[in-house]
C-alpha cells in the first residue's frame, strides 16, 4: 500500500527521487489495489450491486390491460380454507360450540339463517352441521340440508359434502342413490372421488348383500389411480367371512399384502374373527402373531379393535401385553399411541370380570408420557363404580376430578343420584356429605348439580329433616346456585307440614320475589294449611299481590321442571329437577 502511494506522489511531482528496482511479475499478480477510500464506501457499493441484481417490481400497473374473460361454463370451485377467516370463522366457531354441546337443531338453524345475512357460512360450516346430524342418524335431515345448502342456496359442495351424503344414503339402506351421487361426482365435479367415497360405498354394498358389486367397485378404485386402501379390503374380507367364504377372504388378504407392504392392522382383527368363527383358535393367534412380527407402529384406533377382539375371545394376557406396549409407545407429540377409548375398553373388561380394584389401577396407569384425563374418562369409570355400589371409590375420583380443574356435567351427578337415592338403598346422609364436598369444590363443581341438589332437598324433606334441608338450601344460595321453583315448592310444603307457617310464608314471599309462581296444587295445599291455622287471609293477600306478568310456574314434564311464563313471554333455559310429591310430603 505504501509503495503505490509513494509512486503516486512521485508521478504527481514530475520527478522521481528514489530509484525503484523492478519487482517480480508474481508480486504484481498477487498485489491488490483497493478502489475505495473507506470500508463504508465498499459496503455501499456492494449493496448497490445487490440491488441491481434484484428483479425490480413494476412501478405502475397497466390498468388498460385486457383481462381474459371468465368462462361462464367453467365449473365453480368450492371454498378454500383461506375463506374461513374473520367473521366467517367466528360464525363457524359459534356453530361448532353448539354442536359440541349437543344442540344440533340450534346449530342447523343458525347456519341456515346465516345464509340470509351478509356473513354467509362456508362449505366447511355446512359440512360440520351435516356430519353432526349424520352422527345422530337423522338421515332425512341430512338430505334436506344438503338440498338446501347446495341446491337452493348455491353453495359449492366439496368432496366432503358428497361423502356425507353418500354415507347417509348407505346408512339409510339407499345404496343405489349413493351410487348415483358417486356417478355424478365422476361426471360433473371439478374434483375426483376420495378414498373415503369408496370406503362408504363398499361398506354400503357389503351391508346390503351385494358383495360382487363391492369387488367391482374395488377394481374400479384401483383402475382410477387410487392407492390400495386397507379399510376397503377389510370391508370386503369381512363380507366374505360373513358369507362363510374363508377362502376368498384369505385370497383378498394376500392380494392386499402384495400390493401394500404397510397396511392397517385392523385387517388381521377381521381375519382373527373369521378363524374364531370356524373354531380355529391356533390359526387366529398365528394371524395375530404375524401382525406383531411386522413391527408396524399402529395407531390407537387399530389397536383398540385388536384389544376388543382379544378380550372378546378370552385372550386377556395378550390384550394386557398389547395395552402395555401401547403405553410404552405413547410419546406425544411425536406419536399418539393410546387414547381414551383404549382405557375404556380395558376398564370395561375389568368390571365385567368383577376386578374393581384392577379397573381403578388401569385408569391411573401411564407410560413414559401420560395421557391427560378429561371429563369423559372420569365419567366412564364413575358410572361403572356407582352402578356396582362402589360409591366411596367414585367420590375419591370425583375429588381428583375437581383437583384437576375439570367441571362435572349433569350426567356425572346423575350417577351419584342413582347410587344415593335408589329404591332399595336410600343413603340421604351420604348424599348430604357429598353435597358439602361439592360446595367446598367451588362454583365449577355446582354448575350442573341442580337436579342432584333437588333430590337431596326432596329426600331430607321426606325424611322429616327440615332444619338440615334449610341448611342445604342456604348453602346452595351461598355457593352461587339459583334455586328453581321446584326447590321452593318442596321446602314450602315441608314447612307447612311441620307447622312452621312463618317460615313457609317467608319462603313463599322469597319465591314470589324471584319471579316464580306456585302451581295450583301447591297453592291449594298452602291455603288449606293456613286456613286450618286461621291465617287464610295472609296467604290470599300474598297470592293477590304477586305479579303474574313476571312470574313463572313450574310445569312438570317427564321429571323435568320447565319454567313457563304466565303472560306468554318466553323463558330461556330449563331448570331440571324431579317432581315433588306433595302428598308424600303432607
Amino acid at each position: 500500500m505504501s509503495f503505490y502511494r509513494h509512486l503516486f506522489l512521485c508521478s504527481a511531482s514530475g520527478k522521481s527521487t528514489i530509484s525503484v528496482e523492478p519487482w517480480s511479475a508474481a508480486l504484481y499478480c498477487h498485489a491488490r489495489c483497493f478502489g475505495f477510500s473507506s470500508l463504508e464506501e465498499a459496503a455501499a457499493e456492494r449493496r448497490r450491486r445487490k440491488r441491481q441484481l434484484r428483479i425490480e417490481p413494476p412501478t405502475r400497473r397497466d390498468s388498460g390491460a385486457i383481462r381474459p374473460a371468465r368462462d361462464p361454463n367453467a365449473a365453480r370451485l368450492p371454498d378454500s380454507t383461506a375463506s374461513l377467516v374473520g367473521p366467517r370463522l367466528s360464525l363457524h366457531n359459534r356453530i361448532q360450540t353448539l354442536i359440541r354441546a349437543g344442540n344440533l337443531d340450534a346449530a342447523s338453524a343458525q347456519a341456515r339463517h346465516a345464509l340470509f345475512s351478509p356473513i354467509r357460512p362456508t362449505v366447511f360450516t355446512c359440512n360440520a352441521v351435516m356430519s353432526s346430524i349424520l352422527r345422530a342418524r337423522r338421515f332425512d335431515d341430512v338430505f334436506a340440508l344438503f338440498h338446501f345448502f347446495f341446491s337452493q342456496q348455491n353453495i359449492i359442495p366439496n368432496i366432503v359434502s358428497h361423502n356425507i351424503l353418500i354415507s347417509a344414503h348407505c346408512d339409510a339402506g339407499q345404496v343405489d342413490k349413493a351410487l348415483l351421487v358417486y356417478r355424478q361426482i365422476l361426471l360433473t365435479a371439478p374434483f375426483p372421488a376420495s378414498i373415503f367415497t369408496y370406503r362408504y360405498l363398499t361398506k354400503g354394498l357389503v351391508d346390503s348383500g351385494r358383495i360382487a358389486d363391492a369387488v367391482s367397485l374395488l377394481r374400479e378404485m384401483i383402475n382410477r389411480g387410487h392407492s390400495t386402501d386397507a379399510l376397503v379390503y377389510d370391508t370386503i374380507i369381512a363380507g366374505f367371512i360373513h358369507l362363510n367364504n374363508m377362502e376368498m377372504a384369505i385370497e383378498f388378504f394376500n392380494e392386499l399384502r402384495e400390493q401394500c407392504p404397510v397396511y392397517d392392522g385392523v385387517v388381521h382383527a377381521t381375519l382373527m374373527e373369521g378363524y374364531w368363527k370356524l373354531g380355529m383358535d391356533k390359526e387366529a393367534m398365528d394371524c395375530y402373531q404375524s401382525l406383531l412380527d411386522l413391527r408396524f407402529r399402529m395407531h390407537p384406533a387399530t389397536c383398540n379393535v385388536l384389544l376388543e377382539t382379544l378380550l372378546k375371545h378370552g385372550k386377556a394376557a395378550d390384550a394386557q401385553n398389547l395395552f402395555d406396549q401401547m403405553l410404552d409407545e405413547h410419546k406425544p407429540p411425536v406419536f399418539m399411541g393410546i387414547n381414551a377409548d383404549t382405557y375404556n375398553i380395558m376398564i370395561n373388561h375389568c368390571f365385567k370380570e368383577g376386578k374393581f380394584a384392577e379397573a381403578i389401577e388401569v385408569f391411573h396407569s401411564t407410560g413414559v408420557k401420560p395421557l391427560p384425563k378429561d371429563i369423559a374418562r372420569y365419567k366412564f369409570i364413575i358410572e361403572k363404580l356407582c352402578a356396582n355400589g362402589l360409591v366411596e371409590d367414585a367420590v375419591k375420583l370425583f375429588d381428583e376430578l375437581l383437583s384437576q380443574s375439570l367441571e362435572p356435567d349433569a350426567a356425572t351427578y346423575s350417577f351419584f343420584a342413582d347410587a344415593y337415592f335408589s329404591d332399595d338403598d336410600d343413603r340421604i346422609e351420604d348424599a348430604v356429605v357429598f353435597f358439602y364436598k361439592m360446595v367446598s369444590g367451588g362454583e365449577a363443581a355446582l354448575k350442573a348439580a341442580g337436579a342432584f341438589c333437588h333430590q337431596i332437598l326432596n329426600g331430607l324433606v321426606n325424611s322429616g329433616c327440615m332444619s338440615q334441608a334449610m341448611d342445604v338450601f342456604g348453602k346452595m344460595k351461598e355457593a352461587g346456585m339459583t334455586p328453581n321453583a321446584a326447590n321452593y315448592e318442596v321446602l314450602i310444603a315441608g314447612l307447612c307440614k311441620e307447622g312452621n307457617l312463618d317460615g313457609a310464608r317467608a319462603l313463599f314471599e322469597e319465591m314470589m320475589k324471584c319471579g316464580f309462581l306456585a302451581g295450583l296444587e301447591l297453592q291449594s295445599f298452602i291455603s288449606e294449611s293456613f286456613q286450618r291455622a286461621g291465617r287464610g287471609q295472609e296467604i290470599s293477600f300474598l297470592s293477590a299481590s304477586s305479579t303474574p306478568s313476571q312470574a313463572t310456574s313450574a310445569h312438570w314434564v317427564a321429571g323435568e321442571v320447565v319454567p313457563q311464563t304466565t303472560s306468554g313471554q318466553q323463558v330461556a333455559g330449563r331448570v331440571f329437577g324431579p317432581s315433588p310429591d306433595l302428598q308424600a310430603v303432607a
